[in-house]
């Protein structure tokens, strides 16, 4: 019997301590279909028992936009470029909401799946990562909002236009995503010690909105801010996303290339992290 036990062949070994940068992706990819079912969850019980359902997609950054473009359109006179104010902010609110929703919801990660991960094993970088992809859905269909805004307002004779750099468009969800997904590993990562981080972190995203060009372009900074504005990753994001869909915004391979090499790091960083605090995080969250 012992002999027998010796010479099976395990598909699967667990091991308590393993390297720093032994990620598991083959894991992940094995566990592809948990990922898919953490999806189908997520959107489930998001809008289990709502009256409205997945119409709030639509509403939220609907009346974002109107009540922006009443105080910084109306009231503050804040420059749209040129643009439809009604353009201008939801294009703006379209990419950041999927940037910050990535953020703040895969920074509580350890806090929110502690008991299932107490119990069974899976690669717990699945988590995050369906995370990323349930928020995909409600940016696409923020993103039909947009289009069909886009196309009221050009049977207008509005000033805009589609640019070549839409085909550009899918890297710049990428983007997005991994930006968000790296600064949540790294937040939920100190969470697991520091509970009081998860008071600041909704807080510091919509401070971190007014340091990015959602309410306004690049263009209408004042000079001595535009280079800390600059220095937002996710600014270059937000530029080329409105270039590319409404044919303004300060688009240059400078500030994309600096978006892709913070995200690259601080996506790294975020994976390492995560995969330190996910050996002992139950011990002491």
């Amino acid at each position: 019997m012992k002999d027998t036990i010796q010479s099976e062949d395990w598909n699967l070994v667990i091991k308590g301590h393993t390297s720093l940068f032994d990620l598991k992706f083959n894991d992940v990819w094995r566990y592809r279909d948990l990922l898919w079912m953490f999806v189908k969850r997520d959107f489930v019980s998001f809008y289990k028992q709502t009256v409205l359902g997945p119409l709030w997609f639509f509403i939220q950054p609907l009346f974002t936009t109107i009540v922006f473009t009443f105080v910084f359109g109306n009231l503050a006179k804040i420059s749209t470029d040129g643009l439809p104010q009604q353009l201008f902010y939801l294009s703006g609110i379209t990419a950041w909401n999927y940037f910050s929703d990535c953020l703040t919801k895969t920074s509580t990660v350890f806090r929110d799946n502690a008991s299932i991960f107490g119990k069974v094993y899976f690669p717990r970088l699945i988590m995050p990562l369906s995370i990323v992809v349930s928020n995909l859905v409600r940016f696409m269909v923020q993103l039909l909002l947009l289009v069909l805004m886009m196309i009221y307002f050009g049977f207008q004779g509005a000033n805009f236009q589609v640019t070549y750099t839409i085909i550009f468009f899918p890297f710049l969800v990428v983007l997005m995503a991994l930006l968000g997904l790296g600064l949540g590993l790294i937040i939920t990562a100190m969470t697991t010690k520091y509970r009081d981080l998860t008071f600041l972190v909704s807080f510091g995203v919509q401070l971190l909105m007014y340091g990015t060009t959602v309410i306004y372009p690049l263009s209408a900074a004042p000079a001595k801010y535009k280079s800390i504005i600059e220095l937002n990753p996710m600014t270059g994001i937000i530029e080329a996303f409105r270039f590319a869909f409404l044919g303004k915004g300060e688009f240059s391979v400078w500030s994309i290339g600096y978006s892709v090499l913070v995200t690259l790091v601080v996506l790294f960083l975020g994976v390492i992290i995560f995969n330190k605090t996910e050996k002992n995080f139950v011990d002491t969250i």
